[in-house]
């Protein structure tokens, strides 16, 4: 399987017989949700998955998914409450309560938000589940109170998010509890740190500092989920290590028609960009309390990965979901029949496109010739893990196995769609020997097998030492 696949740790999967189970159908990263618990509440996650990873020798990334800024309502009257189309609702700061008297009233206290609301505004309450549009402002002492009226029946309960499409909000992605959990995050040797509600570059920027000022950088993974990362995704992906369409919040901005077209679009410019993509929610939601999914999702996680998606991710399906394993099978099932589509498809790798970056055209070079050969697999030693994006970004129809003494790259790598991490040590000194040595001692290759080696080798007047050479190398006896 070339796919990736995150699992979302929670009370369901937590344990660590659940856990080896997960990476036994083929999990290898495990999402760590903050935003209602700290680092150290995953303790015990972590220290199982480290323990896991040393038994089974197969590299696992923990990835902390920061909560951001969240907008919720406050504490609901006689919550929870049903609403019927046609209900007549009031939003506002909790403070303007009472002059409404026992009428269903929403408190928020942003007040840059309550300023730039208009009549005829949609406000989108939790999942979608109940829609409202604004009628009419009404000014008071304590700041302006909006009349909403319920476009479709639902259910209000306290503390609930609240959307606002179309409407810019410029909060920064990075909360004071986000600054609190990178420190910890950090200190707990978190792989990857995932960026909620992310509007412009400078969000990404600003994590990165944070990171700094802690002495310890590791990815970043963006989760797109606001309209006004879509406005300026160009400069975003640029900072980003790994984007996400993460298509719950997303889909509260944008009108639920457009969400796919959307996702594609985003898929589209992570591959001009050779960044490595996850989408992510509801991929499997019915398997929360049913053993086997809907033909819809099954076909909307394929039409996924056949548009390009390096790794999909499951959220509540193994977090409270009552079959976590056979949510993470059934999506390693279906990952491996549309790749085999895939192939057939596609005809060869994926060529890149414009001509800067030599890198990117030897790389897909190096997948020509290992079809051209027969080759096994590719091969490639990474410092950063960048060498193993660039060979993935082409969707080699063989594995890439990516080498590197740094557990921070094979980490990374991970999230790269067909790359199998491996960990070597650093006592052979020249890169293109370790790969050769890997080789040679591998089980996974047998005597004549070739396999494609990209690497690295310094030549006079070059100024960096970027990838220069393709190699096919034969197995001997050993």
């Amino acid at each position: 399987m070339q796919t990736k696949l995150i699992a979302t740790i929670g009370p369901r999967s937590r344990d660590r017989a659940v856990i080896e189970k997960l990476v036994a159908v083929g999990v290898t990263i495990f999402r760590l949700n903050f935003s209602h618990a700290g680092p150290g509440d995953f303790a015990d996650v972590i220290q199982s998955v480290r323990e896991i990873e040393q038994q089974t020798g197969t590299i696992l990334t923990l990835m902390g998914d920061l909560s951001g800024p969240k907008i919720r309502i406050g504490e609901v009257a006689g919550a929870p409450l049903s609403v019927a189309t046609g209900q007549l609702v009031r939003l506002g700061p909790a403070r303007a309560k009472g002059a409404f008297g026992d009428a269903l009233y929403l408190p928020l206290e942003l007040a840059e938000i309550l300023e730039q609301l208009k009549p005829g505004a949609p406000v989108i309450l939790s999942d979608g589940i109940p829609v409202f549009r604004v009628r009419k402002r009404l000014d008071t002492e304590a700041g302006p109170v909006f009349e909403l009226e319920t476009q479709n029946s639902g259910l209000v309960s306290s503390n609930k998010g609240i959307s606002f499409p179309g409407l810019a909000i410029d909060l920064p992605a990075l909360t004071a509890k986000d600054r609190s959990d990178v420190a910890a995050a950090l200190d707990v040797g978190i792989d990857a740190l995932a960026l909620s509600f992310v509007q412009k570059s400078q969000d990404v920027v600003d994590l990165k500092k944070e990171m700094e000022h802690h002495g310890r950088q590791v990815p970043v993974i963006v989760k797109i989920e606001r309209m006004n990362a879509i406005d300026h995704f160009q400069e975003i992906v640029a900072e980003a290590d790994v984007i996400m369409v993460a298509r719950g919040d997303l889909g509260l901005e944008c009108s639920l028609p457009a969400l796919p077209v959307i996702q594609k679009r985003i898929i589209d410019m992570c591959a001009e960009h050779q960044k490595p993509v996850v989408v992510a929610t509801q991929m499997l939601l019915s398997m929360v309390h049913n053993p086997l999914p809907t033909r819809a999702e099954v076909a909307d996680v394929a039409n996924a990965i056949m548009d390009g998606a390096d790794a999909v991710m499951l959220s509540e399906e193994t977090a409270v979901g009552e079959y976590p394993v056979e949510a993470a099978g059934m999506l390693a099932q279906v990952a491996e029949h549309t790749e085999r589509f895939m192939a057939e498809k596609m005809g060869g790798p994926r060529r890149p496109r414009g001509k800067e970056q030599v890198g990117k055209h030897l790389a897909y070079s190096a997948c020509l010739v290992a079809d051209h050969a027969g080759s096994r697999a590719l091969a490639c030693h990474t410092v950063s893990g960048h060498t193993a994006a660039t060979l993935s970004a082409c969707r080699p129809a063989r594995t890439v196995y990516a080498l590197s003494p740094h557990l921070e790259a094979l980490r990374y790598a991970n999230f790269l769609w067909g790359v199998k991490p491996v960990h070597v040590d650093d006592r052979i000194a020249d890169h293109l020997d370790r790969v050769e040595h890997f080789i040679s001692t591998s089980g996974a290759f047998v005597p004549g097998e070739s396999i494609v080696i990209t690497s690295g080798q310094p030549t006079p007047g070059q100024r960096h030492n970027d990838t220069n050479q393709i190699k096919i190398y034969y197995k001997g006896n050993t």
